[in-house]
């Protein structure tokens, strides 16, 4: 049986990296935490894996604006390492300063086939403040995204983040991701509805929690998936007797199910 092999990215502020490993262990893949600093000066080789990893955190203590350094770090040290593992089919997620850092260095939304480019941005908070919650999300019914496939229409996953708020550049930038059905999924009520903060918990433009590029390879979100693999992650998991996997553990198995499968 292939072994998937999945490198998680860290550096300075990182937090989030064992509990992306821990997913990705659960979904039957190898993880790697891996310094940037190892890919910067070549003691680790990018094409050696298959799933690039970009977790939650605070990296370089968000100096300028969430996940700019590290963005900065892998545009100008990694591109063509990054542009080989794209081309070659591979796959990439980063959830929360990891999807940050995936818009601020321009590999989301690669509208048009154009990497480099930073179309959308995340914001801070319309709150003003930490957002610490449980959401609801409502997966687009057209998007494409291979980390997605399976998913009920509506699952429950927790948000942690300041500096959340998706904003397109323009009208345009907007009509081009829901054109290209680039947009993975909405911030919703339990029912699936239009809602509101705190269910919107930092005012994304048009509800948008998560996005990928057209092929559907990379995916940035702002929710936490590996936060919800297992039963017990869940608030109320005593109470609503739950006995089934977290939601977001399909997320990761789906990863790692591509691979197999294509790579």
């Amino acid at each position: 049986m292939k072994t998937v092999k999945v490198a998680i990215l860290r550096a300075a502020g990182t937090n989030c990296d064992n509990e992306t490993a821990f997913a990705f262990l659960r979904a039957g893949a190898e993880p790697e935490l891996i310094h940037i600093n190892e890919f910067a000066k070549k003691r680790k080789q990018l094409s050696d894996y298959h799933i690039l990893a970009l977790p939650g955190g605070f990296t370089y203590g968000d100096d300028i604006a969430s996940g700019k350094v590290l963005a900065n770090e892998i545009k100008y040290k990694l591109q063509s390492d990054m542009e080989h593992f794209i081309n070659e089919g591979k796959l990439i997620i980063g959830i929360c300063n990891g999807f940050q850092i995936l818009v601020k260095m321009g590999l989301l939304p690669a509208l048009g086939g154009r990497l480099w480019d930073a179309d959308v941005t995340l914001n801070l908070n319309d709150s003003a403040k930490f957002e610490d919650r449980w959401c609801y999300l409502k997966k687009a019914e057209s998007n494409n995204c291979v980390w997605t496939k399976g998913l009920s229409s509506i699952i429950y996953l927790p948000v942690a983040h300041g500096e959340g708020k998706f904003i397109p550049k323009d009208k345009t930038i907007l009509k081009k991701l829901k054109e290209n059905h680039q947009i993975v999924f909405r911030y919703c009520t339990k029912e699936g509805g239009k809602t509101a903060y705190p269910d919107n918990p930092n005012g994304s433009v048009d509800d948008i929690a998560a996005i990928s590029e057209s092929t559907g390879r990379i995916l940035g979100m702002m929710p936490h998936p590996e936060r919800y693999v297992v039963t017990t992650q869940h608030p109320r998991w005593t109470r609503e007797k739950l006995d089934k996997d977290g939601d977001g553990i399909l997320i990761f198995r789906n990863g790692v199910d591509f691979v197999k499968a294509n790579l």
